[in-house]
């Protein structure tokens, strides 16, 4: 049974830094990609990153990329968000998603148009302007 545990949300001034953790346990982890949704009130969910444990393989939303950094440690099977530089609009309910991993080049999509099939409670990060 899939079961994604995140952590780490919290309230930080614009131009801070937060760090999520995923626990992840019930599956494989290197059968699977893992990563980030976020969801804010009124707008439509976002694949936020993803990582593939099995080959260290990353996706980044345009709006994140540069900004946010994923990884996993495969022996505590987790997955961390590194979020620098915050702003308000990153602002939302963030989720650890998984799926099985689809290898290939297009392994990303199901996580950069939020297709993921299992998801954890969500961790509130809001960034106070």
């Amino acid at each position: 049974d899939v079961q994604l545990q995140a952590s780490g949300g919290g309230l930080v001034q614009a131009g801070g830094f937060l760090r999520l953790s995923c626990a992840a346990s019930g599956f494989t982890f290197d059968d699977y990609a893992i990563g980030w949704f976020r969801q804010a009130p009124g707008k439509e969910r976002e694949g936020v990153a993803c990582v593939s444990p099995f080959d260290g393989s990353l996706y980044y939303s345009d709006s994140v990329r540069g900004r946010f950094t994923i990884s996993g440690d495969n022996v505590k099977k987790e997955v961390y968000l590194q979020m620098n530089s915050l702003k308000s609009e990153d602002t939302a309910e963030y989720y650890c998603v998984a799926d099985l991993m689809k290898f290939g080049p297009t392994w990303y999509v199901p996580c950069a148009y939020g297709g993921m099939k299992h998801w954890g409670k969500g961790t509130q990060v809001t960034v106070s302007s």
